[in-house]
């Protein structure tokens, strides 16, 4: 019980009256004014409301239920009396309430929300794909929020299908080699086989037999457009086995070719690799100085290639400062006359870039999976573990020497899953909060068992193809003694690929003899473990309350990798440092394959909020980091331009499937590659029966006028020269606004298909469980039960309690006073008759 104030800044009211009642005291030295003061007080307490927190404890027998039965057009994957069953079963012994989805939408979010904090609890018969409303995701966060528990049973597949998608840009560039992903989806994981046919412009350009053992696959395709305006893709899959709906078997993609967007490249190296294929891909503008504001008009980016800090003015710096802040972009290159050796640090142009000029410090080069065991043995007792557990696991990603490294989190109980989905960068401070607000929602396993090989097995699933250092950290109370062999072999499984295994044993303190007996199993088999794979020092006994303490330095590799190379530069040998994909999954890095080497960089510093994209493997140096500065982009490339003077660092960067990364740092940069002149269309292609949000936005005098397959469109102004419409065609196929292409294809609920494994450990957070419907008929009620005990934290106001106090306290000294006053005229009546 907890007791605090809602309006604590009232009590600074005491003051006054403080002295407002010493100064009467001095003047009349009398009881009443201290009776009145004490009053005074007592009231402003009153006015700061204080409160205490009480913990209610609710429990239903008969808890409310919600069946929420997916029965749209997906769910013809499952068996249709999917979900009947079990309402019977659970509307004969309990509240239950049936809802059914109906049609070629999916609106589970909107169901999720409208049933969540209404004291009900929700029971989710789906695939899980949800296509329309409010996000599932955020559906399930607010039924967390709400102390609302959700439950999921899966049916099972009696039948597959398949379906296909285009991937892009719809905007393209005429005359470069556009790439796209074809992504072919199945309802199973069985071995299927199918043919592809894709079609440029409604001609056959390439086909052939594929086969797939995943639920997804991606096809890589590239195409070059030698004509401006409006173009199309399709991609056609005819499957050789079960296939449920031909529907979504074809897809196509409209496109719109552009003129190449305008760049203009700073540099005294006219002929180097980067020059080339800057030349190549975009109508590029070559100088040798900074040509001023007029020549960046209609530029898209600005490139600026190893240039001194001094060759720009403080007036031409302003100018870029305004260029790129209005929606430029800007690619500074390294090189022998730039960064730490251009003068850039603490300069006025330095502002606008992501990174210092100075060398920055490398402490990660790791990858990091935390195993957090939430089994039921961690709530135990008065004092809980899983506290400790989760605090242990927080406190690892706050480590400052961890801040150049990749995290992700797995929890296990009955079973393991990925918390973090996968691998996250702690560089960025966003990550790190998403982090640990997803650490801090886990909540015990309600199952028994205690499944630590399961949590061993995601993490090495996690970690498996990555480089480098790589931790696996457990943070347990020890209990893993009924999955201890096959713990044991997962984690020499681990230790064969070569990754470093920690066990953080949380002791939890023996209020019994039982319990203490317990302590001691935990202890035995958390530390055999470690004994048996030969890990005895990585084996950490840590007190509730305490922090285990991983100190994480430098690599044994990194050090050995950094003095070969510093051997090499006193032998005068030029040192090499492979790249690496810091964030891979970023818009420039995702489809590149980085495998060459450079031989030099700038020493640089990533600034807060900057991105670090690509470093060097060996010793972790920025080599290409980002920013959005204003409404532009700024990227700092800091090795050469492949031919630097007396440099040559990065001359492998510009060839091969390498140069991918040039030519995808220059289009972000870019960002829109659409020229401002003339009209704009934008309208993305959509779905049937998915509208598509039109932007027009006009550079020329008069009101637009567009028509949709001839027929005229209402466009209604929503900003200075921008028009909106919402369009939406009843039908399938590329349709014409007046000439710019809009394709529409199958119904969005037929894209994703199968269940969706995304949503279970959402389904988790909320306290919730995963079921096939056969598990759901003899289990589901039961934990309804259980999950109808819930507490919760209610405030009581003590506000009239405090004003009572006041009210008796002024009362009785009115009536003490009346007392004392009437004695006093007593005594003085019988003063006078004794006299008389």
């Amino acid at each position: 019980m907890n007791i605090a104030l809602e309006h604590p800044e009232m009590l600074l009211l005491i003051i006054p009256v403080m002295i407002a009642g010493f100064y009467l005291l001095r003047k009349t030295k009398t009881k009443i004014v201290e009776w009145r003061m004490l009053v005074a007080f007592l009231l402003i307490l009153a006015l700061a409301a204080p409160f205490m927190t009480v913990t209610r404890t609710v429990n239903e027998d008969n808890p409310s239920l919600v069946l929420i039965q997916d029965k749209t057009a997906s769910m013809g994957l499952f068996p249709n009396e999917t979900g009947t069953d079990l309402y019977k079963a659970l509307a004969a012994n309990t509240p239950t309430t049936l809802v059914q989805l109906t049609g070629d939408k999916t609106n589970l979010g909107d169901a999720v929300t409208q049933y969540s904090g209404t004291g009900n609890q929700i029971v989710l018969i789906t695939d899980g794909n949800n296509n329309s409303g409010k996000s599932l995701t955020d559906a399930l966060g607010f039924a967390k929020e709400t102390n609302t528990s959700v439950y999921l049973v899966e049916p099972e597949l009696k039948t597959n299908d398949l379906s296909v998608e285009i991937l892009g840009d719809k905007s393209v560039v005429v005359d470069n080699q556009n790439e796209f992903d074809i992504v072919v989806r199945q309802a199973s994981e069985q071995n299927v086989s199918y043919s592809l046919e894709v079609y440029v412009d409604g001609k056959l350009s390439q086909s052939g037999p594929y086969s797939q053992n995943t639920r997804n696959n991606t096809i890589p395709i590239t195409q070059t457009f030698n004509t401006l305006g409006a173009h199309n893709i399709s991609a056609k899959i005819t499957p050789s086995g079960e296939d449920l709906n031909s529907i979504n078997n074809v897809y196509q993609k409209s496109l719109y070719v552009i003129p190449k967007p305008k760049l203009t490249l700073v540099t005294n190296e006219p002929n180097s690799p980067l020059a080339q294929i800057l030349n190549s891909l975009y109508n590029t503008s070559v100088f040798n100085t900074y040509p001023g504001a007029n020549a960046l008009n209609s530029s898209k980016a600005l490139v600026l290639d190893n240039q001194f800090v001094n060759n720009l003015s403080e007036t031409q710096v302003k100018e870029i400062n305004k260029y790129v802040n209005n929606g430029g972009g800007l690619v500074v290159v390294g090189g022998e006359r730039a960064y730490n050796y251009g003068n850039y640090l603490n300069s006025s142009f330095e502002k606008i870039l992501p990174v210092l000029s100075k060398p920055s410090d490398y402490k990660g080069g790791r990858d990091i999976v935390l195993i957090l065991d939430i089994s039921p043995s961690t709530q135990q007792g008065d004092k809980k573990t899983l506290d400790d557990i989760l605090g242990n696991a927080i406190y690892i990603l706050e480590n400052k020497n961890v801040r150049d490294a990749n995290a992700g989190v797995i929890a296990f109980g009955s079973k393991g899953y990925d918390v973090s989905g996968g691998l996250v960068f702690l560089g960025l401070s966003q990550n790190r909060a998403m982090l640990e607000n997803r650490i801090k929602e886990l909540i015990p396993d309600e199952q028994t068992k205690t499944s630590l090989n399961d949590g061993l097995t995601s993490a090495k699933t996690m970690l498996a193809g990555e480089t480098g250092e790589r931790d696996a950290i457990i943070i347990s109370d020890g209990g893993i003694e009924r999955s201890y062999n096959p713990s044991l072999e997962v984690a020499k499984e681990l230790k064969k690929m070569g990754v470093n295994l920690y066990f953080v044993h949380i002791l939890s303190p023996a209020t019994s003899s039982q319990s203490q007996i317990d302590k001691q199993t935990r202890k035995y088999y958390a530390e055999t473990l470690m004994q048996d794979l030969g890990l005895e020092n990585n084996y950490m006994r840590v007190n509730m309350g305490e922090r285990a303490n991983i100190g994480f330095e430098p690599t044994d590799k990194s050090r050995e990798e950094v003095n070969k190379e510093e051997k090499k530069n006193e032998e005068n040998v030029t040192p090499e440092y492979s790249l690496y994909a810091y964030s891979s999954d970023s818009f420039i890095t995702k489809n590149v394959n980085l495998t060459s080497n450079i031989t030099g960089y700038n020493d640089v510093t990533p600034k807060a909020g900057a991105e670090r994209l690509v470093i060097t493997a060996s010793n972790g140096k920025p080599v290409l980091t980002t920013w959005r500065f204003g409404l532009g982009r700024v990227a700092a490339f800091t090795t050469d331009n492949g031919q630097g003077e007396g440099s040559r660092w990065a001359t492998n960067v510009y060839n091969g499937s390498n140069a991918k990364l040039i030519s995808s740092m220059a289009n972000w940069a870019i960002g829109n590659p659409r020229a401002k002149e003339g009209v704009v269309l934008d309208s993305p292609d959509t779905w049937l029966g998915t509208p598509s949000n039109l932007t027009l936005t006009t550079y020329d005098e008069g009101i637009p006028q567009l028509k949709l397959d001839g027929s005229a469109l209402d466009l209604a102004l929503t900003g200075r020269n921008t028009y909106e419409a919402t369009v939406n065609p009843d039908s399938i196929g590329i349709h014409d606004i007046s000439g710019y292409p809009l394709a529409v294809n199958y119904q969005l609920e037929y894209r994703d298909v199968g269940l969706n494994k995304d949503i279970e450990p959402l389904i988790l957070a909320t306290g919730g469980k995963i079921y096939t419907e056969k598990d759901a008929r003899a289990l589901l009620l039961k934990d309804a039960k259980q999950n109808s005990v819930k507490q919760s934290d209610e405030q009581v106001s003590l506000k009239v309690y405090v004003l009572l106090a006041a009210l008796v306290l002024y009362l009785g000294e009115i009536i003490a006073r009346r007392i004392r006053e009437m004695r006093k005229l007593k005594n003085a009546q019988v003063e006078v008759e004794v006299g008389k």
